[in-house]
Parts: structure tokens; sequence; C-alpha cells
């Protein structure tokens, strides 16, 4: 795969450029070895047997590429309690995917929410002093019109954090757009 467009989000990618350039370079170097495939037939109305790009192989060769260069699972547990309410839920928890010193790392090829979750979650990872940035790695809208319906695109997410302004995320965060070779 190729990196096709860098968005920086207050600094993102200049900190990880200034303070993690190791991580800068194997990111960009994971994302180069990443052989997307379709192997996905789409039983969908609106392209039936089509040979789709699969989001499933794809993380599976995200995982497996971060895994080997020292890249960790992050899992915060906690309990929900609110105020002026007598129930609490123990065993909740955040999670970020890939993190290697202070920079989180996030691959989605899910539903637009789920993209947006993310920055919630560097957020809080960040306002609990676990991370200096997020790195987001989405598809861009070419790659995303050659997938299942219901996978978003970067430029979404790039549109919508520039008209919220300096106010969320409020944490550094690089996104990455990426398409096939």
């Amino acid at each position: 795969m190729k990196i096709i467009y860098e968005y920086s989000h207050l600094g993102g990618t200049e900190i990880l450029k200034v303070r993690y350039p190791e991580i800068d370079k194997e990111i960009t170097d994971i994302i180069s070895k990443i052989n997307a495939q379709r192997l996905k037939i789409s039983k969908e109305k609106t392209m039936p047997g089509k040979e789709l790009f699969s989001p499933k192989d794809m993380n599976l060769q995200f995982k497996k590429y971060f895994n080997k260069a020292g890249y960790k699972e992050l899992r915060d547990t906690y309990k929900i309690t609110i105020p002026n309410y007598k129930k609490e839920i123990p065993g909740v928890f955040k999670q970020i995917d890939f993190v290697k010193e202070n920079v989180l790392v996030e691959v989605q090829f899910g539903k637009y929410a789920f993209m947006f979750y993310d920055m919630a979650k560097f957020q809080y990872f960040f306002n609990e002093n676990k991370a200096d940035l997020g790195v987001e790695i989405v598809p861009c809208h070419a790659l995303h019109k050659q997938m299942s319906t219901g996978v978003s695109y970067g430029e979404q997410l790039v549109y919508d954090i520039e008209r919220l302004k300096r106010h969320f995320p409020a944490v550094p965060v690089k996104i990455i757009l990426i398409d096939i070779d």
C-alpha cells in the first residue's frame, strides 16, 4: 500500500518526525508492506459478486507487521460510575491496537463513527498522560469505493476535524490516508 495524503492536527506530524523519527519511519515502512488483495466477494445488493479489498486481511497484515516491530496493545480497564446514579458498571475498557513509546496507532477500516471514536480514545490516553500523539491510518476515498459499503474514508475525517478547528481532538494527531499501489 502507499500513503497518498498526510494531515497534521495540532502538530502531530511534526512531533512524530522530531521526537519519534524511528517510529515515523516504521509506520511508513509497515504501510508499504501491506499487500491489499481482493479476497472478499460482495453479497451486497449494490454490487453482488464483485471482488472487493478485504479489510479483515489488511487488518491481519497490519497486526503482524506492527507486532513484529514491537508495538503492543494499550488497555485501560475501569469501572463506570456517574453522579447521582447508584449503578456501577465494572470491567469497561478503552483500548488502542498499537502503541510504542508514547505513540498511539490505530488502523481503521470500519464505519465513520469508529474513526471519530479513535480520536476520542487518543484524547483519553493523552489526558491520562499515556500518549504524546495519535496516528490514524485510514483508507482514502478511492480505496473505500473498492471495499464493502460501510467502510469510511479519511477525507471525511480530515474535513470534519478542520471544521472543529482546534477544539476536538485536543491532542496532536497525524492522519494517514492510504491507497493500493
